[in-house]
């Protein structure tokens, strides 16, 4: 199942998605978010529509200095492709952040859309 000539989407194409989620707006989570996607921090776990999902993205730019390790892709189905990747990047005040981070799409008939997401913060979060 790991073997990446079985993913369909292509590499590139999921982590520009993924960017897309660090330093979009609500229209682009609304665009790209499914009907319904899980969401985990360690402040909070909850299933979200797309309309609340959104809304957490009112602050375009809310992240500089993207930065994405990719550490693991499966497609389990193939309508369902899971990636995990280390992640660094800068608030928008300034402060680094680090996460290990886990998103899941489903391929609907307008495209691979997020429906799982989930960070775990990272102590050491910046070096640099």
């Amino acid at each position: 199942m790991s073997d990446s000539k079985r993913i369909t989407a292509s590499k590139k194409d999921l982590l520009d998605l993924e960017k897309g989620f660090w330093t979009g707006d609500s229209a682009y989570y609304a665009a790209n978010a499914d009907t319904e996607c899980l969401v985990a921090f360690p402040e909070m776990a909850k299933a979200m529509d797309n309309a609340d999902l959104a809304k957490t993205a009112t602050k375009p730019n809310r992240w500089r200095d993207l930065q994405i390790d990719l550490k693991g892709i499966i497609e389990p189905g193939s309508d369902i492709i899971m990636l995990t990747y280390e992640a660094h990047a800068v608030r928008e005040n300034g402060e680094p952040y680090a996460a290990l981070v886990s998103t899941g799409y489903v391929h609907r008939v307008t495209g691979w859309k997020m429906m799982f997401h989930s960070q775990t913060p990272m102590e050491a979060a910046a070096k640099g």
